[in-house]
């Protein structure tokens, strides 16, 4: 059996790699150069961008999904705690660091308000009870099959868990101080979300972030992406490049092939790792859906992003490896789209600045410093280049303010990657950055299927399916995925 998959993302590259362990064949269609799809990379004149995820955490989920594969992650890539894990940067106060130490996070929380530390200890106590509960019982289940979902046991564990209500809401009852929300809540931007609408289980990435840590792969998430692609290539699969897919052809409510601009190919099953919507309302029949064009046009999806790559030839004493620059009005940055007009923007909003070289000299000149910048944007953002240096000159001269250190004037290279760019290399439903977000009734078995409702071979991975988005989760999926094609 031929299994052919639509994109070589952390969705194909790991599901590629999982069916190719037991012998099947397996050919991976890619539209762009290079695999790793949104963790591509990017290298020019010595200076190393990842282009897309960039933090490194559940490590107990990268080791066990290697571990599935037969391989030790340690023989792979180094990892390193980062300590400190971040530095955040309030508007109206001095910046903080989050460290790897808890102890010293109690303290911090008790600076906070009164009783802190001690609210924070209980409060990563049941985060990292009910994270095991949510990995073992939620998150490495298929909601596809009807038994997994009435499971007892599911049943049962769940109810212990808060499913219910919002995570602003979950955290306000137990802290008051505006810092210690924004620090337990920044975490849900990066699954594209608001602390309003993100359903108040997701408190346990506190329990990822502030117990199990914040890591960094040396060489950058990048080479994660390169061990898996070696590794496919060492166990047989076929890896097609620069050769986009137009069309999968079907007969008798059978996938059995796909239309490429290069030619075809035949294969018995396909998996789609490529944009859900962009797939199911572009590559297939309309009677072939599974979620028609309403479906979409009613889900919630993550705003798009200007990301920002620039070397520099000087180091930055006054920025760490991962920086959050939360602004003040915290609620009003999640629920307004951003005026891009306003002259105080990027005040108002939140973003994120990375520096690997930081840690990582191999990503940089040197003396340089490799600059990661990512700033959502919403999805009806005029992306046009006068908008993007005006922006890129706003948001770098907002960086120099508040760390008090030039930027401006020591580029040596300089990318700017917006919502054309992720409609153009990745197909993206709205130019969205992360697709769709996790609210309650976008969340496990409410999320699009894995299976196609309409064509018995056709499938689904990535960040759109069940677990969701993030490195993790996509891997997770493709164990899920996985272990249904195999026994199938």
């Amino acid at each position: 059996m031929t299994f052919l998959i639509i994109g070589a993302g952390i969705g194909g590259l790991s599901l590629a790699a999982l069916l190719a362990k037991e012998g099947k064949k397996v050919k991976v269609i890619e539209k762009n150069t290079q695999p790793g799809g949104r963790a591509r990379v990017y290298r020019k004149d010595g200076f190393v961008f990842d282009m897309g995820p960039s933090w490194y955490i559940m490590p107990d989920v990268f080791d066990k999904y290697f571990n599935d594969l037969g391989i030790k992650r340690k023989d792979l890539y180094e990892l390193v705690r980062l300590n400190p894990s971040y530095r955040i940067f309030f508007k109206e106060s001095d910046p903080i660091l989050v460290s790897a130490d808890l102890e010293k996070n109690m303290d911090l929380f008790d600076s906070f308000e009164p009783d802190g530390g001690k609210k924070l200890g209980e409060y990563l106590g049941r985060a990292a009870r009910d994270y095991r509960i949510a990995v073992d019982e939620l998150l490495m289940r298929d909601y596809d099959k009807l038994r997994n979902i009435i499971d007892g046991r599911l049943i049962k564990e769940g109810l212990k868990l808060p499913l219910f209500g919002n995570i602003d809401d979950y955290i306000s009852r137990i802290f008051k101080s505006e810092e210690a929300r924004r620090v337990l809540e920044y975490s849900i931007g990066f699954v594209g979300g608001s602390p309003m609408n993100t359903p108040s289980i997701y408190y346990i990435m506190n329990h990822v972030d502030l117990n199990m840590g914040v890591w960094y792969p040396m060489g950058g998430i990048g080479v994660v992406i390169e061990k898996l692609y070696e590794y496919c290539i060492e166990h047989g699969v076929e890896f097609c490049f620069e050769e986009e897919v137009t069309k999968i052809l079907t007969e008798k409510n059978k996938a059995i092939g796909v239309k490429t601009t290069k030619g075809s190919h035949e294969a018995e099953s396909i998996i789609v790792t490529a944009d859900y919507p962009h797939s199911e309302l572009e590559l297939v029949e309309e009677k072939d859906r599974s979620y028609n064009e309403k479906y979409w046009e009613n889900r919630l999806f993550a705003p798009s992003a200007l990301v920002i790559y620039v070397g520099l030839d000087r180091k930055l004493e006054g920025l760490e490896h991962h920086n959050l620059y939360l602004a003040g009005d915290w609620g009003m940055s999640f629920d307004t789209l951003y005026d891009v007009n306003d002259p105080e923007w990027p005040a108002n909003i939140s973003y994120y600045v990375n520096l690997t070289s930081k840690t990582d000299p191999s990503v940089a000149p040197e003396n340089g410093e490799t600059v990661f910048i990512l700033v959502p944007v919403p999805d009806d953002f005029e992306d046009t280049p006068d908008t993007r240096e005006k922006l890129y000159h706003q948001i770098m001269t907002h960086i120099e303010n508040v760390s008090g250190e030039k930027l401006l004037g020591y580029e040596k290279v300089k990318r700017i990657f917006g919502p054309e760019d992720f409609i153009q290399d990745y197909n993206a439903y709205k130019g969205t950055s992360l697709g769709l977000v996790h609210t309650l009734n976008q969340s496990a078995i409410f999320r699009p299927s894995h299976r196609s409702k309409k064509l018995k071979n056709l499938y689904y991975n990535g960040h759109y399916t069940h677990p969701g988005i993030g490195l993790p989760l996509v891997l997770i999926s493709s164990q899920i995925l996985a272990k249904n094609l195999l026994e199938k």
